[in-house]
């Protein structure tokens, strides 16, 4: 039986704005021959008045959670595909600023996203 191997990355798997975001994860998952990637941001900083402060990452949500197919013409990266967006089946938006829920929510959307693959379903 093929084994579904788990890759952790250190940038955000999307979100044109990630890189003012203070909480990122990305998720690379690998079985057979799919390449599916999990990216959860969050807690994003913007400037109001030379002030700082937090902003939600889109409609009344602090962290969000999505996944995509990885690009086939990335043969290196395998980041995503942003055409092949996966509707998630499990909680993937969070509207409060708590980084240890957004993790948990990140982490069930890995092992959601895994089972369907496992079972052929995405």
């Amino acid at each position: 039986m093929k084994q579904l191997k788990r890759t952790e990355r250190g940038w955000a798997g999307y979100f044109i704005c990630s890189d003012r975001c203070l909480f990122r994860r990305n998720t690379l998952l690998e079985y057979e021959n799919q390449k599916v990637v999990v990216s959860t941001v969050g807690r994003l900083m913007v400037e109001y008045w030379g002030r700082l402060t937090l902003n939600t990452v889109g409609n009344e949500r602090y962290y969000e959670t999505m996944a995509f197919y990885s690009d086939p013409n990335d043969m290196v990266f395998h980041d995503i595909d942003v055409e092949r967006e996966i509707c998630l089946g499990c909680e993937w938006e969070l509207n409060e600023i708590d980084d240890i829920k957004a993790n948990d929510m990140h982490e069930n959307a890995v092992e959601w996203v895994s089972k369907q693959m496992v079972e052929h379903k995405i």
